[in-house]
């Protein structure tokens, strides 16, 4: 049996919000690494005068994990809704601890965020659940001359992609501002070694490992 190790802050984040991790980890194949798969949809949100203010997010798990997360709700005598609601709230807060696996860089600065805001949860109609959260900087920033937003587990104990279409969208952004996704180059063979060596076993590849796997989210604005 395996269990959920201390090394991955995305095995702690998720095992103390969603005990049923654990059963869903004795449940994956021998081979599954990561455990967690997740869609990232994204959007950089701008201030009136054309400057960024934050990002919002809405990340949809995969279906297996979604199953047991969200067992449970409805019963005792409160409403669907409400559970999810307040798993939202606790999501979103346990998330800042690992600077909700967001990497936003404008102008090659590293950005720091002031606080999350507007958790949701939302099941589709094949139960699978989607977080909603938007995180504010500090203050706004100039969108000049890029901006690069990754969403990434450092140990890739959760893999974190973009959705396939419609990924990242500019909300309020100034004309002329524009979205370009740039993929990760493939791995080298060491890389892909090191990756195949923890195949069956619940060790990270390696701390940064889920980086070189990371899509960058590029906004640049006139």
């Amino acid at each position: 049996m395996r269990t959920v190790t201390s090394n991955h802050p995305a095995a702690r984040w998720l095992v103390a919000l969603l005990p049923a991790l654990l059963a869903l980890l004795f449940a994956l194949p021998a081979k599954a690494h990561p455990h967690v798969w997740v869609s990232v949809r994204s959007e950089y949100v701008f201030t009136p005068d054309g400057m960024i203010a934050g990002i919002r997010h809405a990340w949809t798990f995969d279906d297996m994990y979604s199953a047991y997360a969200i067992q449970g709700l409805g019963k005792d005598g409160v409403p669907v809704d409400k559970g999810l609601a307040a798993l939202a709230k606790v999501n979103v807060s346990q998330l800042a601890e690992y600077g909700y696996f967001t990497f936003l860089r404008i102008g090659g600065k590293k950005m720091t965020f002031a606080e999350a805001k507007e958790p949701s949860l939302t099941l589709n109609e094949k139960k699978v659940m989607t977080l909603h959260f938007t995180l504010m900087l500090k203050e706004p920033v100039k969108a000049r001359p890029a901006a690069v937003l990754k969403v990434v587990d450092p140990s890739y104990f959760v893999a974190f992609d973009f959705a396939k279409q419609n990924a990242v969208k500019l909300a309020g952004a100034p004309a002329g501002c524009s979205i370009s996704m740039m993929r990760p180059k493939p791995l080298t063979a060491a890389q892909q070694k090191r990756l195949e060596a923890v195949q069956g076993t619940n060790e990270s590849p390696g701390e940064g490992f889920g980086v070189f796997l990371a899509t960058s989210a590029i906004a640049a604005c006139p």
